[in-house]
């Protein structure tokens, strides 16, 4: 191989830009998560019930009545509906940047992803209005093509026995964005440049420009990392050799020829579709049945975080190798069953916790092993088109997710939304037992 001298240099540097760019995309995804409540009341504070917004809020207004939540269901509605577009634009996007980077190489499409996600940012730092708002989350959510991208350049420097370890490197930047991104958009929430220089709304500028400023700030720091450190993953014959890439995200999950792979998209579709609906609930489960404070409830994030770091950074190193990618999966997968019947039913914090604990760990296993399978059962030439897929499916079941789960919470209660997700987690369980250990 032409590159042989070369890649045993290139491969920790690669690793370290390729975690700091899913690192800083997930800090730019996840800090908005508690601005939403306040976004809403000074939107609605400039625009009233009129236009893009008034339509929006209209519609969800109606779909609350529905769930017989009232109007206090609606900023939750409003944040996941926000959430929602953003993952529908990464359902649409994210196999043909995937695709497209096994033909220019990761480091190009990197490149254009992350500026692209920056160019949002600085939209939404200007965002004075709600349209233009909107558009920057569009924006960004069609350039987040750098998950799938990032994911594919992780198995190409890493050898097929360490994939899963590999892997585990994209979950432990997935706890770390989702504990950091949210905490600096709660402790920069108070910071508001209006309130001493009020002629800059003239601008667009808004009370949530600094957590915008500094996701952008971060995102420009990324990008001269990737251009000037990055060195390029893929060969020159791997790319030749890619294939044409498939625009439409569900053609390209049925255009895969491999069963195995269209098996374990469809697995992890079910699962992200389970794991999106009870993530979304879980702070109204915590209020309801134990009274908790939004001080409390951080703790529990950050608990998560921290667990799903220790899993992917630390058992799923030591787990593959003893058992295998594929009974990893089963256990992830069981595990995350036992969650859902622990938290929807606990009477008590102890069994509450026990169930955040039994989450981390089923996730971080599942979310492991799944990836690695499904790079291992995949060609070298095909990385970035089967991996971006794989990503897409997630995407469109956050999309998802979030509002089914909260209808079916406000309809069923907590005890229906995580005692049928735990029912239907016996379709990936059963699926997870057919799929076959792959060869190394």
């Amino acid at each position: 191989m032409t590159t042989a001298t070369a890649a045993p240099a290139s491969k920790p540097l690669s690793l370290g830009v390729i975690f700091l760019t899913l690192y800083i995309d997930l800090i730019g995804f996840s800090i908005i998560f508690p601005l939403f409540p306040a976004m809403l009341e000074y939107y609605l504070g400039r625009e009233g019930h009129g236009g893009l917004l008034g339509w929006m809020l209209a519609n969800i207004d109606a779909l609350a009545r529905l769930t017989g939540g009232g109007g206090s269901y609606l900023p939750v509605l409003f944040g996941g509906v926000i959430g929602s577009l953003y993952s529908l634009l990464q359902f649409l996007f994210a196999p043909y940047w995937g695709g497209l980077s096994d033909r220019l190489g990761r480091r190009r499409v990197l490149l254009l992803t992350v500026a692209g996600i920056a160019f949002s940012y600085l939209l939404w730092i200007f965002s004075g209005s709600f349209w233009l708002f909107i558009l920057a989350r569009l924006f960004g959510g069609a350039m987040s093509g750098n998950l799938s991208v990032a994911t594919a350049a992780v198995a190409d420097v890493t050898s097929r026995e360490n994939r899963a370890k590999g892997m585990g490197l994209v979950g432990v930047a997935f706890g770390l964005g989702f504990i950091t991104g949210p905490a600096i958009g709660g402790l920069m929430s108070g910071h508001n440049l209006l309130v001493h220089h009020p002629r800059l709304a003239t601008f667009g500028i808004h009370p949530f420009s600094i957590p915008a400023l500094i996701a952008f700030a971060f995102c420009l720091l990324n990008l001269a990392w990737i251009y000037t450190r990055f060195a390029e993953t893929l060969t020159p014959e791997a790319r030749e050799a890619a294939a044409p890439r498939e625009r439409h995200p569900l053609k390209a999950l049925f255009g895969i020829a491999d069963l195995r792979v269209r098996r374990s998209n469809l697995l992890y579709f079910v699962f992200a579709l389970a794991f999106s609906a009870v993530e979304f609930s879980l702070a109204f489960l915590a209020a309801d049945r134990f009274a908790y404070t939004p001080r409390q409830m951080t703790a529990i994030f950050v608990f998560i975080g921290f667990m799903s770091i220790f899993t992917q950074g630390v058992l799923v190193r030591k787990a593959v190798p003893l058992f295998g990618e594929r009974r990893v999966l089963v256990a992830g997968v069981t595990l995350f069953m036992l969650a859902l019947f622990l938290m929807g039913f606990a009477t008590s914090q102890v069994v509450f916790y026990a169930g955040l604990a039994c989450l981390s760990l089923g996730s971080g296993f599942t979310n492991s092993a799944i990836s690695a399978l499904i790079s291992l059962y995949s060609s070298v030439d095909e990385q970035g088109r089967v991996l971006g897929v794989f990503r897409s499916l997630g995407s469109l079941a956050r999309a998802i997710g979030p509002v089914v789960g909260g209808l079916i919470y406000w309809r069923l209660h907590p005890e229906g939304l995580y005692g049928l997700s735990g029912m239907i987690m016996l379709v990936p369980i059963v699926m997870s037992l057919r799929l076959p250990q792959p060869e190394k």
